[in-house]
């Protein structure tokens, strides 16, 4: 729903003096000296004469009045304009945005200041003067703590943006970094609110933050108090109740209920967090919070995305959130090397579901037979290209789990397989096909039990993989 209406033009009374007179802002045809107005107008809001104007025991004003509301709704609509959010930083606004914000009690005329410093931030030169203004950066994180969904929204929106920009990336991780209670305040945000569209701008900053600095990651891993033991385990050592974790799967369950194809940004900080020790602790190391971990990712792979009745194609919208997830339950399962709790009963329809996307793969990786010439060709070649990209990043990720996999199966789990159709004679190829010749010394070791439960299955594949006969003889001899 849209919340701000958009700006209307200039009256007829004035459009045309106002063109005459040098009042429209750059090239656009808003006016100086109405925008001069609302902001003058706000400053009156938060003024100190007007505070006082109350009696001591008035409420702050909560609710704002509609005529302003849709005036400051204009603001914010043009600062998506270059011209208009240039003027905006020459007038100092950010500076009467960041009053109101430090003084305001109103929830919408507070999301409405920092969305339209979100709009501002956009463009380059006032999104560093934004960021070096060490003022407005206290007030803008201290909004991170605020109750008011829409404006922690636009909060986070407006940091998304600042940590997007490599000039100021730094300044701004170094600032959450000295705001500890920041962690709280996410990690609630994250466990607790069943606003989609803030959980995923929400994890968009943490996935960033995570991504630009390893050593935030690893402070938020370590940042949860120790938790008490349960019963079962009160002989042996405490162990930390990692937080981080924990609410990033509320987060995903959450979005998952509304809409399982955003869920790539959380998946995706569970990858980050799996590329350090302390993150795969984090996650293994406390049987409730693995069993929570494997058990959704466990069914995204099998019952949620690139399902049998699916067309092949869409493993192109699908690609990085199954590489994420893939790459985290082979984190687990590797790690889990003694303790079968999550994974025992789990390899074949794993086997099966990562089979159906090698498979797919080949589809989507196909070329055109004809294709023509046009005057995108080189924007649909850079397209092809990422695209591969992440493809290959899916096939290895894809192709070292299922190796993980094939490295424990036992002669009874081939033979339910192949009763099953899990290991068919066509899922076998494409296995093979796949895995071979990295993960040769695996195929090995499967062949050899292969040749104990379907000798004729084993015979095919030999003859199919010659790579594999001098292996065959040497077992049959």
């Amino acid at each position: 729903m849209d919340r701000n209406p958009s700006p209307p033009p200039p009256s007829e009374d004035n459009g045309e003096d106002a063109v005459a007179g040098g009042d429209c802002i750059g090239s656009t045809v808003y006016s100086k000296h109405w925008l001069f107005g609302v902001l003058s107008g706000l400053i009156q809001i938060v003024s100190p004469e007007n505070a006082k104007s109350g009696s001591e025991d008035e409420e702050p004003q909560v609710e704002l009045d509609e005529e302003v509301e849709n005036e400051i709704c204009r603001v914010w609509d043009m600062s998506m304009d270059e011209d208009v959010a240039l003027f905006l930083q020459e007038f100092k606004a950010p500076d009467i945005f960041m009053g109101v914000l430090a003084k305001s009690k109103c929830p919408r005329l507070r999301e409405i200041c920092v969305g339209i410093l979100g709009n501002m931030a956009c463009f380059q030169e006032i999104c560093v003067s934004i960021s070096n203004d060490k003022n407005l950066g206290e007030v803008l994180l201290h909004c991170l703590y605020d109750s008011d969904p829409p404006t922690l929204l636009e909060t986070s929106r407006l940091l998304l943006t600042c940590l997007s920009q490599t000039e100021v990336a730094s300044v701004w991780v170094e600032r959450i970094r000295e705001h500890p209670a920041i962690y709280d305040s996410i990690c609630f945000i994250m466990s607790s609110s069943t606003n989609v569209d803030l959980l995923v701008k929400v994890g968009e900053v943490v996935d960033k933050l995570f991504d630009l600095d390893e050593k935030l990651m690893l402070e938020w891993i370590r940042n949860a108090p120790a938790q008490p033991v349960d019963q079962a385990q009160e002989n042996s050592e405490e162990q930390p109740a990692f937080r981080i974790v924990s609410c990033v799967l509320e987060a995903a369950k959450q979005i998952r209920s509304e809409n399982p194809e955003w869920l790539d940004v959380y998946m995706h900080i569970l990858q980050l967090l799996t590329t350090v020790d302390d993150g795969i602790q984090a996650i293994v190391q406390c049987p409730d919070t693995r069993k929570d971990t494997w058990n959704l990712l466990f069914d995204l792979v099998c019952h949620e995305f690139c399902q049998s009745d699916d067309p092949p194609i869409i493993l192109q919208e699908q690609k990085t959130v199954l590489a994420s997830a893939f790459s985290v339950l082979s984190s687990i399962y590797a790690s889990q090397a003694e303790q079968e709790d999550v994974r025992v009963g789990k390899e074949l329809p794993l086997i099966e579901s990562l089979i159906r996307v090698l498979q797919n793969m080949e589809h989507c990786q196909k070329k055109p037979e004809n294709s023509t010439a046009s005057n995108t060709e080189e924007t649909k070649k850079i397209d092809l290209t990422q695209d591969d990209f992440h493809l290959k990043i899916l096939k290895d990720i894809s192709c070292e789990f299922l190796s993980s996999i094939f490295q424990t199966l036992t002669k009874e789990t081939v033979a339910q397989g192949l009763k099953e159709g899990q290991l068919s004679k066509q899922k076998c190829s494409c296995v093979f096909q796949n895995l071979l010749p990295l993960y040769g010394p695996v195929v090995e070791d499967f062949i050899k039990i292969l040749h104990e439960v379907d000798k004729v299955l084993a015979d095919y594949l030999e003859e199919n993989f010659p790579s594999l006969k001098p292996v065959i003889y040497s077992f049959i001899l």
